[in-house]
């Protein structure tokens, strides 16, 4: 399946000048770095969602490099992360969190802040219950930390399942994803409005085959019932960030992991009025500004 190319797909990727690609264990990272303010600034670790990839900070993280130093990657199978030779990603939420903690392990780098977006947040939390990172704070934005209940449940996995197994699915998707009303769908979906460039980048990544057999076999391998049952051993400071008007993750979900979290953690959940799923595209500055206050309360002894 055509891959994309960083010559010429990644000729206008949002901050370019700070990609480099780096192999480890057979997969080729695209990863983005972001020198900090001061050579004390804290390092902020970016997870994208399923789907996504490092264009989503394209606006949040200037913004946020304000305060701190940022690390960005795609992750496997999406954009332009992905293995070499014949072999497949690994997708599942085990698959991605060994993949990516190889990934820190080959980088001179340590998180003290971990941002999870989505699915990205269910990798943050896992590494860090199983020691893989150790971050002073973990925030999760609109996180999809629970298994989807009621018929969505029952029939989401099994049907992207089927997807990702069915070799002319991904290029069946893409080649549909190529008229505008299929992105508008998608997009809409979110319940956030993003600008046109952040519009184009998405059309071009769900024109491409490869990274649309990446999202689907992520979403056909991924089980966070281990993860749920599992949340009142975490030990690291969570907060989480809900965009009210997201139509991916409902919000009151948000309430439910709370409830699920050691009490000593006094985690909160931070609201983003009017923003959908997508919030950090809509309004990055607000978002950076949200970031940087808590990071301020959570850990003060380390604010610039």
């Amino acid at each position: 399946m055509a891959r994309l190319h960083w010559d010429s797909d990644g000729l206008h990727w949002p901050h370019r000048e700070r990609s480099r690609f780096v192999t480890v264990q057979g997969l080729c990272w695209h990863v983005q770095h972001w020198p900090g303010p001061s050579p004390k600034a804290p390092l902020a670790l970016l997870i994208h969602g399923t789907g996504a990839a490092s264009h989503s900070w394209r606006d949040l993280a200037p913004a946020l490099n304000q305060r701190f130093a940022l690390l960005a990657m795609d992750l496997p199978g999406h954009a332009f992360t992905h293995p070499l030779g014949s072999a497949a990603p690994p997708l599942s939420l085990p698959g991605m969190v060994r993949a990516l903690a190889d990934l820190l392990a080959q980088l001179p780098f340590q998180a003290d802040l971990v941002l999870g977006h989505s699915a990205g947040a269910a990798i943050a939390l896992r590494m860090a219950l199983s020691g893989a990172m150790e971050p002073r704070l973990l925030l999760g934005l609109n996180a999809a930390l629970l298994p989807l209940g009621g018929l969505a449940g029952q029939l989401f996995s099994p049907v992207a399942k089927l997807m990702a197994l069915t070799p002319w699915a991904p290029r069946l998707f893409a080649r549909s994803a190529q008229a505008p009303a299929v992105l508008d769908r998608l997009l809409d979906s979110t319940g956030s409005v993003i600008d046109e460039p952040g519009r184009a980048l998405y059309r071009m990544l769900v024109s491409h085959p490869d990274h649309v057999a990446g999202a689907l076999g992520m979403m056909a391998n991924w089980d966070l019932d281990g993860l749920s049952s599992e949340l009142g051993q975490l030990k690291t400071p969570l907060d989480l960030i809900v965009g009210t008007r997201d139509l991916t993750v409902p919000p009151e979900q948000a309430e439910r992991v709370l409830r699920l979290l050691p009490a000593g953690l006094q985690a909160q959940c931070l609201r983003l009025e009017g923003l959908g799923h997508l919030a950090h595209e809509e309004q990055p500055e607000r978002v950076a500004q949200l970031i940087a206050t808590r990071w301020d309360e959570r850990c003060p002894a380390s604010g610039l």
